[in-house]
Formats: structure tokens, sequence, C-alpha cells
């Protein structure tokens, strides 16, 4: 029961940032996809005992990936699924614990928590850089391979 709270949740949420976005009305569906089935990676395999950047760098890598098989059939920039698709993975939460952490003194905590908002942050970007050079790897040729 658990995991379809969990995909419809991140569906919801992800299709309604790509309401707050704009994102055109045809692809709110799609952008609800991809947040969800990024989610649903993430939350599986934090489940079976993978750190959260792990699980986060495999759902941002899955979410590209997804964006931009969707950019390429429905002909829209990739952007719009993956911005509205990475939303349930941003910490928000750890970055507003890391704030509330200074204010209140807290400052290894802070830094603690800190820490782990940014590496969470930094498995999104790679997850997406890396996916995107790995679409650019196999969809053109290379220039060696004319002899």
């Amino acid at each position: 029961m658990i995991y379809w709270e969990q995909l419809v949740t991140s569906f919801i949420a992800s299709a309604a940032f790509g309401v707050i976005f704009n994102a055109p009305r045809e692809s709110l569906v799609n952008c609800g996809l991809s947040g969800m089935f990024g989610w649903i990676l993430y939350f599986f395999l934090t489940n079976q005992g993978f750190s959260p950047i792990v699980g986060t760098l495999a759902a941002s890598f899955l979410i590209a990936f997804i964006s931009q098989m969707f950019a390429k059939h429905y002909k829209m920039p990739m952007i719009i699924f993956s911005v509205a698709g990475i939303i349930p993975l941003v910490p928000g939460g750890l970055a507003y614990d890391t704030m509330r952490n200074i204010v209140e003194n807290n400052y290894n905590t802070a830094v603690s928590l800190g820490v782990r908002a940014m590496m969470i942050s930094g498995a999104i970007a790679v997850g997406l850089v890396f996916s995107e050079v790995i679409n650019h790897v196999f969809r053109k040729p290379s220039i060696h391979s004319h002899k």
C-alpha cells in the first residue's frame, strides 16, 4: 500500500510543479510521470538500504532519461519534463532544517545537515548531466568512426 501512496503523491507533486512552471497543458501528465518514476526508484533504493545520495543519483539519471524520451517523442524541450520531474528529489526539508539549526546556534547539526543537502543536490546535478552525456555518446556518430 505504501508504494501506491508514494506513486500517487509524487505524480501529483511533479504535475503540480509543471502547472506552477507554466508547462504546456498537454505535457502535465508526462511531467507527473517523470517525477513519479524517479521518486519510486529513489524510494525503492533507499528502502533497500542504499544511501539517499545513491538513490538520488539513480533517480535523477532516470528522470533525465525519461525526459529525453518524452522530449523527442512529443517534440518539446527536455527541461519541461526534467524540472517538474526532479522536484520530489530536491532536499528542501534538509535545507530548511539546516537553516533552522543555524538560527538556533546548533552549528554541528547544521553543518551535518547542510553537507547532506549539498551532496544530494550534487547527486541530482551529476545524474542529470551523466544522462545527457550518455545520450550524446549514443545519439551522435563519432567523427573517428569514418575511415
